[in-house]
């Protein structure tokens, strides 16, 4: 084996793969056995790491580290590798031999080697042609064997190329994504990275570029740090649009550059048709072109289903309301009664409302009022918990808005749905809760999967926190004032009982909370500084809320935090939470990924959307776990360098290169619990700032809450977030384009009921 130190520290090592023990095809992570080429008792010894495609026979350099595996002892871990083809005829035989290259068996192998000798990989690689003249190859298997000789060496292109930049696992995701043209299309435009490739952000792309001799004054490098700005804030501050003035000043600070270059980039991506501008209130602002043409898809199509359904007239709408009534036993509140009326005399309906006001029996009702009119309805949630709570609460199936539009990929693994313009939902009613959640995209693409006729009811809560991703739909929809909108007020007698729902409603009203009950639902507990605060979370987590209401700290209990920093934050939570509730332990195996050790056992979320996952359930498979969804490691995987979580009975089975996806949840961020509910949640109050100290992050915070709500921290810091009633602006269209043209049931006789 030859061996030697690498000038930055590192090893290296060379040697020729005598067995393969194990391989994932999705990322490329192998074990194999080496030793040094043509000499008798040479060294076995076990590399592993990164290595797509790496075949027995090939000759491969590597460099990497020396470790120690608790079952399979001393191996090699790779960082980057080479590969080398054998150069000898007898070498060229046996590696062919091994049918390494897909078309070749040992038979094949012979004659090819008898034909071609030393010129063989040369003849295969430049002139497949030639294949053809051997017995057995016709002229498409001679091109099939060369195209799969030159993908196993592209990715070794690829990966040589990316080794100063990025980590094997993104190299294999760029080869993936780009084939064996990937060298040339990085070098011809390494900005594309950032925007085809997760995990790579402009900084990193700018420096494949820089080494590249592409100029910082660059008209190709202005281009693309404008469309990552656009890009970033869509994806970090909600954004669907930048205002053009504002859009020049932040990408001339980026990438240092003169404005009057940004000013000409955005005239270039205008004409490419890569963005549009358009005039929204006083300001002319830049548009990606998806979050335009989604923004007027929705107001197109929710007035076209306000025109095509099926109106019932009012007398006919009230009889049905009254016969509903009675057949239910029920006497609907003047609002509810509104609401259901809208239902059937519209086409379009906003539900919106706080805790405890009923929108549930509203729900129940129109549900009943559809069946006896012998129409087919649906109904949908953002999350998967969401969900859950709407068939706990209606008593009739609820999916995920993913799982309804039936999540499918392209042939390049694009996500899209299946149901769309051309194959629309079956259903006449589309009834879909926690609406606040659903973003510009998410909302486009449901519209599209609508037939024409059929009715949209959106139910949602417009004072909570707006959507994670790009836009502030209902929020706009409401405030256009285009569409019929009920909003429920009246608290029910039942709900009022419970201070988390009065206390609530103060909070949304501007008025403090009571603190000082000590029989309720809802309490305080006061405690001065952030590190008092975060041990009384952890002790409430762990041992006083568990002990005196038999509640799982995994399934039942939820920390509920501001921010991610500081001593109460999510980040050092986590941290403490997990050494209280799962710690290191022989009997548990763990995985280190940056500075997070994940261990079996541990309550984890996924942290963006990922359609590729597959899952199964009780013998059924599907794709797909969503940003917020929260679940539990089963096992870490050494062999398969993968980890098994469950995420409410869906079993995952997740790669460690996708572990970036993919953090603690013993405590999440406000923003992450959105449209689900816990049992028991604990909040930490402490200063993080104003910007997030707001009314509509305590109120969506507190609303969280099932059976009880802890609050943990200074009583003047709550009075403070009840009187913020600041929301972070965010730049969209929707609203413009939706009061453009005025009310269009303006001349709807609304009958006082």
């Amino acid at each position: 084996m030859d061996k030697m130190h690498d000038t930055d520290g590192k090893e290296k090592i060379s040697g020729v793969i005598e067995h393969i023990t194990y391989r994932n095809e999705e990322n490329g992570y192998t074990v194999c056995s080496i030793s040094e080429e043509d000499k008798e008792n040479s060294e076995i010894i076990t590399v592993v790491g990164i290595m797509p495609m790496v075949k027995v026979g090939e000759t491969i350099n590597a460099v990497g580290k020396w470790s120690f595996h608790q079952t399979y002892g001393r191996q090699f871990s790779v960082e980057y590798f080479e590969k080398y083809l054998p150069i000898s005829t007898s070498a060229i035989l046996q590696y062919l031999s091994s049918r390494t290259v897909k078309g070749i068996g040992p038979k094949t192998a012979v004659k090819i080697v008898g034909a071609f000798g030393e010129s063989t990989f040369e003849v295969i690689e430049k002139d497949p042609e030639r294949l053809a003249t051997v017995s057995g190859i016709s002229i498409q298997k001679a091109k099939e064997i060369s195209e799969n000789f030159k993908e196993q060496f592209g990715v070794r292109a690829v990966m040589m190329f990316c080794r100063d930049y990025f980590g094997p696992a993104t190299a294999v995701k760029i080869y993936k994504r780009f084939g064996g043209a990937a060298v040339d299309i990085m070098k011809d435009n390494p900005y594309i990275l950032c925007d085809e490739i997760s995990g790579i952000g402009f900084e990193k792309a700018d420096k494949v570029a820089k080494s590249l001799g592409i100029e910082q004054n660059s008209p190709q490098r202005v281009r693309s740090g404008i469309i990552y700005v656009l890009n970033y804030n869509a994806s970090q501050n909600g954004h669907t649009l930048v205002p053009k003035d504002r859009l020049i000043e932040l990408s001339s600070v980026l990438l240092n550059v003169d404005k009057q270059l940004c000013d000409d980039a955005i005239d270039v991506l205008l004409f490419k048709k890569k963005i549009v501008v358009e005039k929204v209130g006083t300001r002319e602002c830049v548009y990606l072109s998806k979050y335009c043409d989604a923004e007027f898809y929705i107001k197109d199509k929710l007035d076209m289903l306000e025109a095509t359904c099926e109106k019932i007239e009012t007398p006919k709408a009230e009889n049905l309301i009254n016969g509903i009534e009675e057949k239910l036993g029920i006497k609907y509140e003047v609002m509810q009664k509104k609401a259901i009326l809208h239902s059937l005399i519209g086409g379009v309906l906003v539900l919106t409302g706080g805790p405890g006001t009923g929108k549930t029996t509203v729900i129940k009702g129109i549900i009943q009022l559809f069946k006896e009119m012998r129409k087919k309805y649906v109904l949908a949630a953002p999350t998967g918990r969401a969900a859950k709570r709407m068939t706990e609460a209606t008593g009739a199936e609820a999916k995920t808005v993913h799982r309804m539009l039936e999540t499918m990929y392209t042939d390049d693994r694009e996500h899209v749905f299946s149901r769309d313009t051309n194959n629309p939902l079956d259903e006449d009613l589309i009834i879909v809760d926690e609406a606040s959640m659903i973003d510009t995209l998410l909302m486009s693409a449901l519209l599209k999967a609508i037939k024409p006729g059929s009715r949209l009811i959106l139910i949602g809560d417009s004072d909570q926190l707006p959507s994670v991703g790009a836009g502030n739909v209902l929020n706009e929809i409401i405030r256009s004032e285009r569409y019929r909108t009920v909003t429920l007020k009246k608290i029910f007698r039942q709900a009022g009982q419970s201070l988390i729902v009065t206390n609530a409603h103060a909070i949304n009203s501007g008025e403090d909370p009571e603190l000082l009950c000590k029989n309720n639902d809802f309490f305080f507990v006061s405690r001065e500084d952030e590190n008092s605060i975060a041990e009384t979370v952890a002790a409430l987590y762990v041992s006083r809320i568990p002990k005196k209401y038999r509640a799982d700290p995994f399934s039942e209990i939820q920390v509920i935090t501001p921010s991610h920093r500081g001593p109460a934050g999510t980040d050092a939570l986590n941290i403490m939470l997990q050494r209280y509730l799962n710690p290191p332990s022989p009997k548990k195996k763990e995985k280190k990924y940056r500075e997070t050790v994940f261990r079996e056992g541990d309550k984890v979320m996924q942290i963006k959307n990922n359609y590729d996952i597959l899952w199964t359930r009780d013998g059924d498979d599907g794709y797909g776990i969503f940003n917020g969804d929260i679940g539990i490691i089963i096992s870490v995987l050494y062999d398969d360098e993968a980890m098994l979580i469950d995420f409410d009975g869906r079993m995952t089975k997740y790669d460690f290169t996708m572990l970036e996806e993919l953090e603690h949840a013993y405590a999440i961020t406000v923003h992450k619990s959105q449209g689900s509910e816990y049992p028991y949640v604990i909040i930490p109050i402490y200063n993080c700032g104003d910007r997030l100290l707001t009314r509509n992050l305590l109120y969506t915070a507190v609303t969280r809450a099932q059976s009880m709500v802890v609050l943990v921290g200074r009583a003047e810091l709550i009075h403070r977030m009840v009187q913020n009633n600041r929301h972070v602006k965010r730049y969209t269209g929707l609203k413009y384009i939706l009061e453009s043209d005025g009310n269009i049931y303006k001349d709807f006789n609304e009958k006082d009921i």
